[in-house]
């Protein structure tokens, strides 16, 4: 039996003093070193689950596990702490520290978990080379592409190894061949780093290069689809499910 990386298990997320249930009664099993996209409305539920997941927010009730962490109950710090060791992020707008270097900005994770100087720039000589941004790491973000910005993100999201990778709308400030780009590099990630990947998006296009998509309406699961096409009819039957589930 293959392993889960995420288990859910009855979460409610009420808002509005109980009143709205933003998350209803969700139960999910994820099995590790998955590519999976959550897709869904503007308000169907799929930025406060992936808050959840992230130990960002709480739920109400239930569970959530990751890597057989329970992480519904942790106090501010211990998700703190479970984040910077568990967890890394992709985000739409990058979140680069500006007056870092690209090899600065990448060496954060690795320095708040106490690893050396040495084996720090090992890791990104060598992750840097394998994202075509060798000749980019003394640069600052200013100097840089959309394109490039989110693959110096993906780089300091993997570099310690995290149980599982966290992108919210990845592409989302890119334009369309760098959003390919992009999603051929996540997907290499997962394929060859045995990396898990979590991703919320509205785009049929990213959201086709995942190995399943689960579809939120109203806080609960609509539909789930395991990828078995290429990518352009995936990404055609994604549109229509999309369509359906919004309507």
């Amino acid at each position: 039996m293959e392993e889960q990386i995420i288990k859910i298990e009855s979460v409610y997320k009420k808002y509005n003093k109980g009143e709205t249930n933003v998350i209803d009664n969700l139960s999910l099993n994820i099995q590790k070193s998955r590519f999976t996209a959550i897709m869904g409305a503007s308000g169907s539920g799929k930025t406060t689950l992936l808050n959840m997941i992230s130990t960002l927010d709480t739920v109400s009730s239930g569970q959530i596990y990751i890597d057989g962490h329970d992480v519904s109950g942790l106090s501010d710090e211990e998700a703190a702490s479970f984040r910077k060791e568990k967890l890394g992020f992709v985000f739409q707008n990058y979140r680069l520290l500006k007056s870092l270097t690209v090899r600065q900005n990448i060496a954060v994770p690795m320095s708040l978990i106490g690893k050396s100087d040495q084996e720090v720039d090992q890791k990104i000589n060598k992750l840097a080379e394998y994202f075509k941004l060798s000749d980019q790491l003394e640069k600052y973000p200013v100097a840089l592409s959309g394109g490039q910005k989110q693959r110096v993100a993906i780089i300091r999201a993997i570099i310690k190894n995290p149980a599982l990778l966290l992108a919210d709308e990845p592409t989302g400030a890119l334009d369309s061949q760098s959003a390919k780009l992009i999603m051929k590099y996540l997907v290499n990630v997962n394929r060859e780093f045995g990396t898990s990947i979590l991703m919320v998006t509205h785009d049929s296009l990213a959201a086709s290069y995942a190995s399943e998509v689960i579809f939120l309406k109203d806080g609960k699961i609509a539909d789930q689809i395991v990828k078995q096409d290429s990518n352009e009819a995936f990404q055609q039957l994604l549109a229509r499910k999309l369509a359906k589930v919004e309507s």
